[in-house]
């Protein structure tokens, strides 16, 4: 025998119930937990969800024979003809088909659809083509139930529709955690006639022939003065059953006044009583026994007894919650509603507290949104710093200089051209400074020295920025090597260094200093005189360009004459008769 409890549906008018905006049932069904609902009226599929989704559901999903017999049902109550489908109306449930095309040979019993929960669950099918001869189907499509052209009758057929489709009406499923018994009332033979209940559920089906009602459901007895809702009366209960906030017992003929043991209406008001060792609780209607123990389990947190009234007890929370009406339940508080807000910015409220929140680009310090701490403030660059992010930084230089590698605080003259304009102070003009491997030319121009005029090379040599390089030719001990160098006894002296291998190559660099002292070579004389040609030259290029400009300063004396060929650099002479750049 099914399980199914048929809901039928009367229009009170003059009821207590809450009032649900929105279409109400035609008819409805539960199934144990899960209750369903008939809603008649042209709608889409999308509006048909929404409807269903407002009511705390989904569109109704037929995985087992036991919901096709609720469709039957429901159509059969509500003067439809759930049979041979003569005037069967096409009703919207959970199934939809994606955009694209597919086969539905190869895609199970759905024949690829889903339902709305998302998944493809099924133990049932009724499709009214069961034999599509391979034709694919492509979506977006949705399935629509109905009696006209069922394969057997009393089953409602299932039948692909376009979602925009406007159906007869649809099916809407809901879930509750609980449900209650319909009222228990104790009447005589006379007074049966003239006492009725009503009820109203959370879905908007209201009426008084129900065998089950979800909590949220509301109970009304209109002659008797009674309105009771169904609720699970402790946290985590598994059942529910009828009460109300008030405390106190109602009328002793309705769910026995909601006593817990015996309700006495004889004399007066009706009230609860409770054996001789056990006490009233504060709810009027519940009994505890006069022990130390009398109110565990009774208080969501806390529970202490009153030592001056046996049995007598009072309920306390936690901080962060308090009691609500019944004083056994505890409610979390909005911190963030207080009227003090308890953060400066934004607050989160969280079951029995709160959490903090800033709003973007400040940071939460000690309780406090603050704005990030500038990552420049107290950093030494020389010339500017500029933020990377929100914590790093790093330091710039003006035009014409770069950071310094071995301290990028500092910045260093930088030149990558064969001319740069001169570092000259503004109230000197006749003060100016070139980077390593440049002169002053022309008065504020920096011109790249030419070192492969120098000589400095037996092999072929490049000439860089500020620098060069040698390409060590097959005579030289270092053939094919790149350095400032192919003499490998200057480069590297395997009687001090001890490594007797050849250095490696090495790219553009400054102009270097001059090479160490060592001991005297055998090629000193070679080297003196190149030495002495290098001073000759030089001093010619010094008398022309003093001659060009006599107001020159002492370290200006360095710089070459404008000719068409570059200066020489002059180079120190050491006793060791090595190349003068390394």
């Amino acid at each position: 025998m099914l399980r199914v409890l048929f809901l039928g549906v009367l229009a009170p008018a003059s009821l207590g119930f809450p009032a649900l905006s929105g279409p109400q049932p035609s008819g409805s069904q539960c199934v144990e937990h899960d209750c369903f609902a008939l809603f008649r009226g042209p709608a889409t599929f999308l509006a048909a969800s929404q409807t269903c989704e407002r009511l705390q559901g989904h569109l109704m999903t037929v995985r087992s024979s036991v919901a096709a017999d609720v469709i039957s049902l429901l159509l059969s109550g509500d003067g439809g003809d759930g049979g041979d489908g003569g005037d069967s109306p096409r009703l919207w449930i959970g199934l939809k088909l994606p955009p694209g095309c597919h086969d539905p040979e190869h895609l199970g019993p759905l024949r690829g659809f889903q339902w709305v929960t998302s998944d493809n669950r099924t133990s049932y099918s009724r499709w009214a083509r069961p034999d599509r001869d391979g034709t694919p189907l492509c979506g977006p499509l949705c399935v629509a139930v109905s009696a006209a052209g069922a394969p057997a009758p009393g089953e409602p057929a299932w039948e692909e529709q376009s979602c925009t489709a406007e159906a007869e009406g649809f099916l809407c499923e809901f879930h509750f955690a609980a449900s209650c018994r319909p009222l228990a009332m104790e009447l005589g033979a006379a007074a049966t006639a003239g006492v009725s209940d009503t009820y109203s559920t959370p879905f908007g089906a209201r009426g008084a022939d129900f065998q089950a009602l979800p909590v949220g459901s509301f109970a009304s007895v209109a002659t008797l003065g009674v309105e009771l809702v169904c609720a699970v009366p402790q946290h985590g209960a598994a059942e529910a059953r009828w009460g109300r906030a008030a405390p106190g017992a109602w009328d002793c003929r309705v769910e026995n006044g909601g006593c817990e043991h015996s309700c006495n209406g004889s004399a007066g008001p009706p009230r609860c009583l409770c054996p001789a060792d056990t006490a009233l609780q504060a709810d009027g209607r519940s009994c505890a026994a006069h022990s130390a123990h009398s109110c565990y389990g009774r208080c969501d947190h806390f529970c202490v007894p009153n030592p001056d009234v046996p049995g007598a007890y009072t309920c306390m929370c936690e901080t962060g919650y308090q009691l609500a009406a019944d004083q056994h339940r505890c409610e979390d508080v909005d911190d963030c509603k207080l009227e003090l807000n308890p953060c400066p910015q934004l607050c989160v409220n969280t079951p029995g507290g709160f959490t903090c929140h800033c709003f973007p680009h400040y940071e939460l310090v000690e309780g406090e949104c603050v704005e990030p701490v500038d990552p420049c403030f107290g950093v030494n660059c020389e010339y500017q710093c500029q933020p990377v992010g929100h914590t790093d930084y790093r330091c710039v230089c003006a035009e014409g200089f770069a950071p310094s590698p071995l301290d990028p605080h500092r910045c260093q003259m930088f030149c990558n051209q064969t001319a740069c304009p001169a570092d000259c102070d503004p109230n000197n003009l006749d003060s100016c400074h070139c980077p390593d491997g440049y002169i002053l030319d022309d008065g504020s121009m920096c011109t790249d020295i030419d070192e492969c005029h120098n000589g400095d090379c037996p092999g072929e040599c490049r000439n860089l920025p500020g620098s060069f390089e040698c390409i060590c030719g097959p005579d030289s001990a270092l053939a094919g090597l790149v350095g400032t160098d192919c003499d490998p006894v200057t480069v590297n002296d395997s009687e001090d260094s001890g490594s007797g291998e050849p250095p490696a190559s090495s790219g553009p660099s400054t102009t270097s200093g001059p090479p160490p002292s060592g001991p005297l070579h055998s090629g000193v004389l070679t080297g003196i005189s190149i030495a002495s040609l290098s001073l000759i030259v030089a001093l010619l290029a010094l008398l022309c360009h003093l001659r060009k400009k006599q107001s020159a300063t002492r370290a200006e004396l360095e710089y070459k004459c404008a000719a068409p060929a570059k200066e020489v650099m002059l180079q120190h002479v050491h006793t060791e008769p090595t190349p003068q750049k390394l």
